[in-house]
Parts: structure tokens; sequence; C-alpha cells
């Protein structure tokens, strides 16, 4: 009886939990009164359906052992030794992060006549070639499941060969994945099975956070979450976390998971071929600016080669991050690497697991690779299909990130000024408005980096540079006192001077950066005769909400140059003594360092570290 109702558990409801208390039972009560066949059968489905599904050391120990034990005591040429050799086998490869034993016993089974055992072997299989490389072969072990399911007459057969299918069908970019996942929802209506509608849920996850409904996808995300724990699956806190991670991310927001991640990394309940959360750790630790945290993670990950680390349903997401990370700290060796692991996968979307989170098309990744190593007209090629790819996927937020990135890398190459960087770059910050993201500040890799900061002043912004780190950054005036110390490393410059637009004699008398110099003011007067244009024509058109956006910039512009400007339109003098000018200038140098570290915290620091305020201004670079 316990073996019925541990089957019925499992191969009817999917209830994991349940049908392991059964079959737990089943082969104590077996082994009791030495039944082997007995003790095979509930030997067989403690493993559960799912390949690794105890985690921790002391509880596959155990199972092995009793696997071992019950193959030990059926006839060796039996259909259920072959059932035991395929379990055992199935989980050393999937430990190992091989598929060859399980492929050859799977031919085995073939050949032995045995519907559940060919079956299983099926699924075995297909749980060992979960890497990119081995799209084809798992569609073809789904394909032929689907089939066998109505030779062993098991639901659950069926359940799992479209789940399979619907799982490859996502990992491949497939267009029409929707259609398989639809069919399975079918199949599963009106007669639930926990595990598979556990995976449909984190599919539905992954879905809303392609469409850029972040709030609507971490409450599913929660649910789904719930949905795990009742199934019984070892893998709910992990995929929780993957799913979060996503959200996270767009949003700008992924050095929150810093606590969360590192209690994920230890985890004895993670797959032993699982290194997506050191390199999410990693990732982390280098959004917070933590760079010798996220070089540690890195190197922990890396090992001696990165090409060593195990191919499995999770490598894709590892090699996401490590390409995000090592752009971030600059590693262009580490970028070189992962990009020529990544380039045969160009073609493919960076999935996690069964469909438990989407980063978008590889070509994003290959693009950020290029554009850390300084390649930038390759960046701006696989960025570019990145953005076509990641629209073709309807995952908007991972277009708008690549295309973002594609403003950045052609503003790298052909200038801030370029239409094109310009063009992207607008159009990602409308999209990423919309959808609640935090574009990325621009990271880019200079001829030398020689640990002195620039300032280049372009139009209403700054460019900010910092070693290979470029943020831009709206004008004020702070920002064209920070101008003139960095165009001046090393000598003090009175507050008086930097306020009244002058440097000090013991600095170069003229600054680099004017605080508003001939041709900004032109270019602000020619805006301001276009605004009043604009603003009537929209009010003409009852269009009220563009009218109140153009009069606020209009009134910016009008206040800028007024600051700009004494009597005469000559630039206005600083009035007062020297602890007048103190307070002044140290004021508007603190908020433009709130300005850049708002954009960029790692320039932030290393700016608020080398910037002296005071009566005697300096900037003196490490």
């Amino acid at each position: 009886m316990a073996l019925v109702r541990g089957e019925r558990a499992l191969f009817e409801h999917g209830d994991l939990q349940r049908a392991r208390r059964w079959f737990d039972t089943a082969y104590q009560q077996a082994q009791e009164c030495g039944d082997p066949a007995g003790l095979a059968q509930a030997a067989l489905g403690m493993g559960g359906i799912w390949v690794h599904e105890h985690r921790t050391a002391v509880e596959s120990e155990q199972i092995r052992v009793r696997q071992r034990h019950a193959l030990s005591q059926v006839s060796p040429g039996s259909p259920l030794a072959l059932r035991l050799r395929l379990r055992l086998q199935g989980e050393e490869d999937y430990r190992g992060g091989t598929h060859e034993g399980i492929l050859r016993l799977l031919a085995q089974a073939r050949s032995s006549g045995d519907a559940l055992a060919l079956a299983e072997a099926l699924s075995l299989a297909h749980h060992c070639v979960l890497g990119p490389e081995h799209g084809a072969l798992r569609l073809a072990l789904a394909g032929e499941l689907i089939g066998q399911a109505a030779v062993t007459g098991r639901r659950s057969d069926l359940i799992m060969g479209l789940m399979w299918r619907t799982a490859d069908l996502y990992l491949a970019g497939d267009p029409h994945a929707e259609r398989c996942v639809q069919e399975l929802r079918a199949v599963l209506a009106g007669h639930p099975f926990l595990a598979v509608e556990y995976v449909t849920s984190a599919i539905e996850v992954m879905l809303t956070i392609r469409a850029g409904r972040f709030e609507e996808a971490e409450k599913l995300a929660a649910g789904c979450f719930e949905q795990g724990v009742t199934a019984g699956d070892i893998d709910a806190t992990g995929w929780y976390g993957g799913q979060l991670g996503a959200i996270r991310w767009y949003q700008g927001r992924a050095a929150e998971l810093r606590p969360a991640l590192a209690a994920l990394v230890n985890s004895p309940t993670l797959s032993p071929i699982d290194n997506s959360y050191v390199a999410a750790l990693a990732l982390a630790a280098a959004v917070a600016g933590d760079r010798r945290p996220a070089a540690g993670h890195l190197a922990r990950l890396r090992g001696r080669d990165l090409a060593e680390l195990p191919s499995s349903s999770s490598w894709m997401i590892a090699m996401y991050c490590v390409v995000e990370a090592a752009h971030l700290l600059q590693d262009a060796d580490l970028a070189a690497s992962a990009y020529a692991l990544l380039r045969p996968y160009a073609h493919l979307p960076v999935v996690a697991s069964l469909g438990v989170a989407c980063f978008g098309s590889v070509q994003h990744s290959l693009g950020m690779a290029a554009l850390t190593t300084g390649d930038l007209d390759l960046a701006i090629g696989h960025l570019r299909a990145a953005v076509h790819d990641n629209l073709a996927l309807g995952h908007w937020p991972a277009a708008t990130l690549s295309r973002c990135r594609l403003g950045q890398a052609l503003a790298l190459r052909d200038g801030p000024a370029d239409p094109a960087a310009r063009a992207e770059l607008a159009t990602a910050a409308h999209e990423a408005a919309d959808l609640g993201m935090v574009l990325p500040a621009v990271v880019g890799r200079p001829p030398e980096a020689d640990g002195a900061c620039r300032l280049r002043r372009d139009g209403r912004h700054w460019r900010v540079e910092l070693n290979g780190r470029v943020a831009l950054v709206d004008h004020s005036v702070g920002l064209a006192h920070l101008a003139t110390l960095a165009a001046n490393p090393g000598h003090e410059i009175p507050a008086a001077d930097l306020a009244a637009g002058t440097p000090g004699r013991e600095g170069p008398r003229e600054p680099a950066q004017p605080l508003l110099d001939d041709v900004a003011r032109d270019s602000y007067r020619r805006r301001l005769t276009r605004l009043q244009a604009e603003i009537d024509e929209h009010e003409s058109m009852h269009d009220l909400e563009r009218a109140a956006a153009l009069r606020m910039e209009r009134e910016w512009l009008i206040a800028e140059l007024a600051a700009a400007a004494g009597m005469g339109g000559r630039a206005r003098p600083f009035t007062g003594g020297e602890e007048r000018a103190r307070i002044a200038v140290g004021k508007a140098i603190r908020r433009a360092l709130a300005r850049i570290s708002a954009v960029d915290p790692v320039i932030g620091e290393e700016l608020r570290a080398t910037v002296q305020t005071g009566v005697r201004c300096s900037y003196r670079p490490r």
C-alpha cells in the first residue's frame, strides 16, 4: 500500500514531498519482510522525477546506498535492475557534468523492450544534456518521451515529455515556444501535477519579466516559490533567487541582493554544477563598486581556466554575469575568454534552468565582452544584433539595456555628439522610464588609465571619465568647479577664484572648462528662441503636457544664462570675502559629487577621496 500511494503521489500528482515519505516507508517495510522487488521499486521512487533531488551530502549518499543495495537484491538482467542502473548512472553523470554513461544505458533501454525503463532513461538523459550545445539532442529526447508515454500509459511520462519540450523551445529561443506551454497547461488543466505546474509558473514569471512588468513579476515569483515548496521541489529557493535577481538587475538594484546571494552561494541545496550564484555575487559586488570581493568571486569561479566550468542549465547565466562583472572591473583578459566560449551560441537567449529567468540574447554578452576588450566596432555589431534579437524575443528590458549599451559604444567610438549615439541613448532612456528601469553608467576602455579624472562639457551634460569608467552627469556650477580642479591636478586654487571663474596664480591662469563658454551661451540662446515657438505650437494643439515640459526647459535655460552672466552679458564676478567663497564653492562641489555618485558610485567615491575643498581647493589623484 505504501508503494501504491508513493507511485500515485509521484506519477499522478507530481507531489515530490509526499511521494518521498511513502517510498521511505515502503523501503523500510520491504526490507523488514524481505521483498527484493518492493525494495527496488521503493528505492527507485525515492529518486523522484528529477535528477539530484536529494542535495545534501547526507541525503544523497543515503539514497545512493539504498539504490545500490536494492540493485544487489534483484536479478541483474531484470527490468528493475536496468531501471536502478539508469537512475544511478544518471545521478553520477549529472554530478560530474557529463552524459556519456546515461546515453550508453539509454541505448540498452531501447533494446530491452521495457517501456518504463525506456521512458525513465529518456527523462534522465534529458537532465544530463541541459547545456547550450545539446539543443537538438534534447528536442529529440523530449519527442521520443512524448511518444513513449502512449506505451507506458503513465500520465507523468506525457507531462514530463511536454514539459521538457516546452523548456527546450524556450532555451532555443523558438518563436513558437508559447504554443507548447499552452498545450502543456491544457494537459495539466483539471488534474494537478504539482512538480510540473511549478515549472509552468516559473515560465510565467520569466515571461512577465520579459514584458517589463516588474512589480507583477515579483508577486508572481513569490507565489511560484510557494508552489515549489508545496510540491517539495528542492530548487524552490534557488529559482526564487534567480527570478528576483533578474528583476533587480533590470531595475538597477543588483547590489541589494548581495546578502541573499552570499547565503545562496554556500547553500548545500544548490546543484553541484551550478556556478551561476557565485557569478551573480561577483556582479552584485562589482555593481556596488566593491572591486576586491568582486575580483575574488570571479577568481573563485574562474579557477585555472574559465573553459573548465561544467556545461549545465545554469552555464549561460554564469557567463552572462561573468561578462558584466568583467566589464565593470575592466578585466579584458576574462572578457576575451568569455567571448570565445560564448561565440558559438550567439543565436541563443540566456535562459536559466527550465525557463526560470531570461537575460536576453547572447549577442548582448558578446557585445559587452568586445566593449571590455576595446574592440568597439565588434561590440557595436553584436549590440545591434542584440537589440534586434531581444525585440524578437519580446524581452523589452533586455532590448532597452542593449540599446543603451549600443548608444554608449557608439559614443565611445564616434564621440558623445554622434547623432546615432544620441538617438540610441535617447530611445533607451525613454524606454527605461516607461519600464521603471535604471540604465547603467558608461564604462569604456580608454587607451590609458593613469588614475586621473577628466571632465568635459557636452551641452547640458558633463562627461566624467576615470580609469575607463564614464558617467554623463547633468550640468551644475559645482561640476564646472570640479572640471577646473581636474584640469589642474595637484595645484591649489582659491575658492574665490573658482567662484569667479579664474584659477589662482599657483596653477595655469586659464581654466580648461569655463563655467559657460561662448559656444554654450549661443546654443542656449538659440534653443530659447526655438522653445517659444514649440510651446506655442503644442498649446495650439492642446498638448498641454508637452508644452509644460518645454516651459520647464525654457525656465532652466533662462536661469542658467542669468547665473553665468552679469550686467551687459559679462561674466558675473563673485562678490564677498574668502569665507563666503569657501562656503559657496564647497556646497556646489559637494552637490556635484552627489550627482556623480548617483550615476556612478565608484567615480563619486574616488573624487570624494581626492578632491579637497576649503579656502583653497585642489584635486590630487592617487
